[in-house]
């Protein structure tokens, strides 16, 4: 019998999980800085500089 499923699918969560993780976390980083810039009054402020 050959451990080579075994190997394969160890190697295989090794690569899916932490990208699952980096994906999760990159999503939530977005949501987080669209968030931010619908409620941060400086950037408005530099919007309306930059018009004048």
């Amino acid at each position: 019998m050959t451990f080579l499923p075994y190997v394969a699918a160890s190697y295989a969560l090794g690569v899916i999980v932490p990208g699952g993780f980096a994906l999760a976390a990159w999503r939530r980083m977005r949501a987080a800085t669209r968030k931010l810039a619908a409620i941060d009054p400086r950037r408005a402020r530099r919007a309306s500089e930059k018009t004048s």
